[in-house]
């Protein structure tokens, strides 16, 4: 038997040491050799795996012992095409698909567009190839009614990616439930669809954070796996932003640290992120030509951005490469302190005459701030 256990990339904060330990007992108990497992990074468009990423997220054993190799969406020898669901392509890394067992590891957590992660989405979307990947990170899907954070529910992007697990093969995944201090609060394993819903519904208790007042400021806190690059990290800005009743007004400033050691990311997605935000005039403008143009895979978070940014401008403190955020058209700042003076400052301008108010979040990409009265 020839097992394919995907498990999430350096840039996912899931506890892979404990949930691909445990199915790898799981295999061993039923006989399933070592040398018949294969570890499939699910990268994406994200840049490789290292050797020493490997260790640190699985541990020294795992990594030494078991075969690790990453997914590449854009080589198309090692995809295979699984035809079309609602016209968007399933195409996936071919390891899936030659596997006797397939199984699959993730973290649910909010996301922007699936409402949670978890899930199929480590295949569907992690191994999947670059025109499964551009066509559920394009404009049309990304501006579809029901494609929302913290939303499964009819929403297309979910649908597709539990749909697409399917056609491919997954039928067990074991998942973690992380509160905003990254502390496992639950982790469940079975069938993927069952597995996410009930980790799901665990989750809107953990992450939702009702906020009795509108504010003027905010800091989004980003967890330290996130923080690697500004792709990653403006993540935090997004969420807050353009969640569903943010207590956030239009044109409050959001303070983002983060020192973003990769700059804006290494990988395929990520410096089409940064190109696209350093040739546009502005936010605004930017929107506007993806809208019309469309993008490349990968290119998704720069539209995301603007969108914020076009929004609330946002304020990144201790990048290690500050060009490179005022290149994304956001302001830089060296330590928090002069991060939140400037923020006070734009909020001061922008609210004149009103006693400001701060929202802190420790961790903004696992919290969903909710405004719970209007005024």
């Amino acid at each position: 038997m020839k097992v394919v256990i995907a498990f999430t990339d350096a840039t996912r904060s899931s506890p892979d040491r404990l949930l691909v330990g445990h199915l790898l007992r799981q295999l061993s108990a039923a006989g399933v050799p070592l040398g018949n497992i294969t570890l499939l990074c699910a990268t994406g468009l994200h840049r490789p795996m290292t050797s020493r990423e490997a260790v640190e997220k699985l541990g020294e054993e795992i990594a030494q012992t078991v075969r690790i190799t990453n997914h590449t969406a854009t080589e198309k020898r090692s995809l295979a095409e699984l035809g079309t669901i609602d016209g968007v392509p399933v195409t996936v890394n071919n390891l899936c698909l030659q596997a006797d067992l397939l199984l699959a590891t993730g973290v649910v957590e909010p996301h922007q567009y699936a409402g949670y992660s978890g899930g199929a989405k480590t295949v569907a979307i992690g191994c999947g190839g670059e025109p499964t990947i551009q066509a559920t990170h394009g404009v049309a899907m990304l501006d579809s009614e029901g494609v929302r954070l913290g939303k499964i529910e009819a929403n297309p992007f979910q649908e597709f990616v539990r749909r697409a697990g399917e056609r491919i093969g997954l039928r067990y995944v074991a998942n973690a439930l992380l509160d905003h201090e990254g502390a496992i609060v639950a982790c469940a394993a079975g069938p993927p669809t069952r597995v996410h819903d009930y980790l799901v519904r665990m989750g809107r208790a953990v992450f939702q954070v009702p906020v009795d007042f509108p504010v003027h400021a905010a800091i989004a806190g980003v967890a330290l796996a996130k923080s690697r690059n500004l792709y990653q990290a403006s993540r935090a800005a997004t969420y807050l932003a353009l969640c569903d009743a943010t207590p956030l007004l239009p044109g409050a400033p959001i303070v983002l640290p983060a020192a973003i050691p990769e700059g804006a990311g290494e990988g395929i997605g990520e410096q089409r992120f940064y190109e696209l935000l350093a040739a546009a005039e502005s936010p605004q403008q930017l929107v506007e030509q993806m809208r019309c143009n469309g993008f490349p895979a990968g290119a998704q978070r720069a539209y995301i951005l603007a969108k914020t940014l076009s929004r609330n401008p946002v304020i990144v403190v201790g990048a290690a490469t500050p060009a490179i955020v005022r290149d994304c058209k956001m302001a830089n700042a060296r330590t928090m302190q002069e991060g939140l003076q400037l923020a006070t400052e734009l909020a001061r301008a922008r609210f004149p005459g009103e006693q400001l108010r701060l929202l802190d979040l420790p961790n903004a990409m696992a919290m969903l701030p909710r405004l719970s009265i209007t005024g």
